[in-house]
């Protein structure tokens, strides 16, 4: 592997050294079907000699059986795993790589163009800073461009990176490039991403990807490899308040007692005044625990564990918060965004397991407002929610939770839905704020009997396939 930094080689402790401190940049590659994210990352690593010299020749050797790009090396035959992946020429599943420069440390998440694998796009965005849109130069913004930018803003990324691809069988074309500039632009105007950056590439090709092209003079941006190594990220999270969520109880011994997890937002320090929620019960920090010993201060995305002064009741799902700090909201019923990902449509009225940071719980989503059209980004009413559509619902949980807006704190914002049946991942979703009551009760029992009616039919029927619709009928009586 020829690799930038020779101590990986010569001094491996002074290499881990060095790059112990770096900040991590997480990043999506999106866009339509063969757009060409895989061969970009694959241009990436390739450029930025960070290939092992057993991949290279494995890549080599796949390319004489797998190769849809006519060149002797298929680059994205790196990242594309699968065997169908190979066959088709295309990516299926969220695919990771990691790769580091002087300046920083980088994950990509390579995913899927396909319209059905939108839930994996959306599983692999929600931990990114940054997202890499791909658009065709011969074919402009399409459909799953528009999908994938609304998503992408759905989830509180504020870096987008437009790279405009296969400009080399446009002859480097400027008017092509300002023309779909403005086209993006246009579209991306309600969308609310604050940092939008376009750069003309050719992948195949290597054109100011990692290296500047000669073949775009009227260029003066940075390549692609320079705005990623460059975009600021320290300011993104935009909630300075302590949250943390409270993942495990730690009791060794009857000397100790710790509240353990990673802090979501902020800093705290021994001594801090801190409030347990939903509960109210206030204490003091007695110290900041992590393996290596005690600590002056914490901050966010840190694993720790809190001790207390007092005895106060705490248990996992509970958040501590810092006492003269803003607190997170208090409520049993929120609005949030939500991407359906199972293959059975969302039932409303129907419970289901919702996860929310360190906190299980069970509830129902009471209506869907509206379902989202991700092409037009009109809103239309809606019974319910096929895979891979996204709607803004209510839901109606059975106890109070803690949380934030999703815009302010991720960790704090963030849920997922399970199904209680098949204990399968049903949905994503993204609270915006506390909800309302439904006002009419009696329709509201009268939907979660029936979705009682559906579980109890599904169940009876996996385990008793010879019964009659009457006998399960007789059985509800």
């Amino acid at each position: 592997m020829a690799h930038q930094s020779d101590l990986i080689a010569s001094d491996i402790l002074a290499y881990l050294k060095q790059h112990e401190n770096k900040d991590m940049l997480r990043f999506i590659t999106c866009g339509n079907v063969d757009d060409g994210k895989s061969t970009l990352i694959g241009r990436l690593l390739h450029d930025s000699k960070l290939i092992f010299e057993d991949q290279l020749a494995a890549i080599q050797r796949d390319s004489k059986k797998y190769n849809t790009t006519d060149e002797e090396i298929d680059l994205a035959l790196l990242v594309d795993g699968l065997q169908a992946e190979r066959e088709q020429g295309i990516t299926i599943d969220v695919a990771y790589r990691y790769f580091s420069t002087d300046r920083r440390k980088f994950i990509i998440a390579d995913c899927p163009g396909h319209e059905q694998y939108t839930r994996n796009m959306a599983t692999g965005a929600s931990t990114c800073n940054l997202a890499v849109i791909l658009i065709d130069a011969r074919y402009g913004v399409q459909t799953q461009t528009r999908r994938h930018s609304y998503i992408v803003s759905l989830l509180g990324i504020k870096h987008v990176v437009v790279a405009i691809n296969k400009m080399d069988l446009l002859n480097f074309d400027e008017a092509v490039y300002n023309g779909i500039r403005e086209q993006y632009l246009a579209f991306a105007a309600n969308l609310g991403i604050s940092d939008i950056q376009f750069v003309p590439i050719s992948a195949l090709r290597g054109d100011n990807v990692v290296t500047a092209s000669t073949r775009t003079p009227w260029y003066q941006g940075q390549t692609l490899m320079g705005i990623l190594d460059s975009v600021a990220i320290d300011h993104d999270v935009q909630l300075d308040a302590f949250r943390l969520p409270v993942q495990y109880v730690n009791r060794p011994n009857l000397d100790f007692r710790g509240f353990c997890g990673t802090i979501a937002a902020g800093e705290i320090h021994p001594g801090d005044r801190v409030v347990a929620l939903p509960s109210g019960k206030e204490s003091t920090v007695k110290a900041v625990v992590v393996y290596e010993g005690e600590l002056a201060m914490a901050h966010s995305g840190q694993a720790i564990t809190l001790t207390l002064e007092d005895e106060i009741d705490i248990s996992r799902g509970d958040m501590i918060v810092r006492a003269e700090q803003a607190r997170p909201q208090l409520s049993q019923i929120v609005e949030a965004d939500l991407v359906w990902m199972d293959e059975n449509p969302l039932v409303v009225g129907k419970e289901y397991g919702f996860k929310l940071g360190g906190k299980s719980v069970s509830g129902r989503v009471e209506r869907i407002v509206h379902r989202v059209d991700v092409n037009t980004l009109d809103a239309f009413e809606a019974e319910k929610l096929q895979l891979n559509e996204i709607g803004l619902v209510s839901i109606a949980f059975n106890s109070t939770v803690v949380f934030d807006s999703y815009r302010d704190c991720r960790a704090t914002g963030g849920f997922i839905v399970i199904d209680r049946l098949s204990n399968a991942t049903s949905g994503a979703g993204m609270i915006r704020g506390a909800g309302k009551a439904a006002v009419n009760d009696d329709q509201d029992e009268l939907a979660r009997w029936r979705a009682f009616e559906q579980d109890l039919n599904a169940v009876v029927r996996k385990h008793f396939p010879h019964w009659e619709a009457r006998d399960i009928s007789q059985l509800l009586r």
